[in-house]
């Protein structure tokens, strides 16, 4: 049986974990480029580890510049099997309150210059995210944020801008009232996409901090107050996370969903088509079928 190496993309205001065992920063090397940040290892609970800050401590990379390929890359070079992408967001929903957390199930991509894929030309694959988030990971931190006593909302559409500027109110009104999408952030895409292809389970904890600039009792958005909003949920998204291990557990199976298996039926190029050099760049991310 396959062991659980649970890895976790902390996005603004988590940039460490709190009580693993044997605890260190581990430098990876790919062939992506480095990753956000060196990852910090060790074992919660019994589970294998692996934290990734995705802006890097001190919060050095903007929504655009995050490495996004190198940091899954560097992930599935640690043997990590599932991901669990935690990241603040805005809120279109009233019922969706800042301090309450949105397990996302679907993502509008409105970012456009970011690499959003490990494989083109010389080596083609079209993998599937109709659903891009895995069911299982995400049953696990909904019970994982309730037992921390954390308002959650099972569900939502989560859309990804380019950032680092805000939303203007007219962009605002229009995600919420013709696109349907419950909440908004820079960072979820390209990288549920590039888990996808690189084969693992991806859930995304979207911890709500404001009401974007739809709101008529908010007005726009208030990075003081963001910020007051972020270090609090930054305490509950640990909790959160310190619960993960128990639930998930050490011994692991294939996934029900499909995840670990995305690409079975995906690559198109013929063998003696492929482009080597890109080949040996995806020996973490496409190892099992190549």
């Amino acid at each position: 049986m396959a062991k659980t190496i649970l890895g976790i993309i902390g996005g603004s205001g988590i940039y460490d974990i709190d009580g693993l065992e044997e605890a260190r920063w581990t430098t990876v090397q790919g062939p992506w480029g480095a990753p956000s940040d060196a990852i910090l290892t060790g074992t919660l609970n019994g589970v294998q580890m692996a934290f990734l800050p995705r802006h890097g401590r001190g919060h050095v990379h903007s929504p655009t510049t995050v490495p996004y390929r190198a940091n899954i890359d560097a992930l599935k070079r640690l043997g990590v099997t599932d991901v669990i992408a935690v990241s603040a967001c805005g809120s279109f929903r009233e019922t969706m309150a800042p301090g309450d957390f949105v397990i996302v199930d679907q993502f509008i991509d409105r970012t456009f210059a970011r690499e959003k894929s490990f494989f083109g030309q010389g080596f083609v694959a079209h993998v599937s995210v109709a659903h891009p988030t895995c069911p299982r990971l995400g049953d696990a931190c909904e019970t994982a944020a309730r037992g921390a006593g954390i308002t959650v909302h099972r569900g939502g559409t989560y859309l990804a801008m380019e950032g680092p500027q805000f939303s203007t109110l007219a962009e605002s009104r229009m995600y919420r009232e013709a696109w349907g999408a419950d909440v908004i952030g820079m960072t979820n895409m390209p990288e549920a996409k590039l888990a996808r292809e690189a084969e693992l389970c991806y859930a995304s904890v979207a911890m709500v901090t404001d009401y974007d600039s739809w709101h008529p009792q908010h007005g726009e958005v208030d990075v003081a107050q963001i910020i007051a909003t972020l270090m609090g949920n930054a305490d509950k998204g640990r909790e959160m996370v310190r619960r993960l291990p128990d639930l998930l557990g050490a011994d692991r199976t294939p996934c029900p969903h499909g995840c670990d298996r995305a690409l079975d039926n995906a690559i198109l190029t013929a063998p003696d088509a492929r482009d080597p050099d890109l080949i040996a760049r995806l020996d973490a991310v496409a190892g099992r079928v190549l």
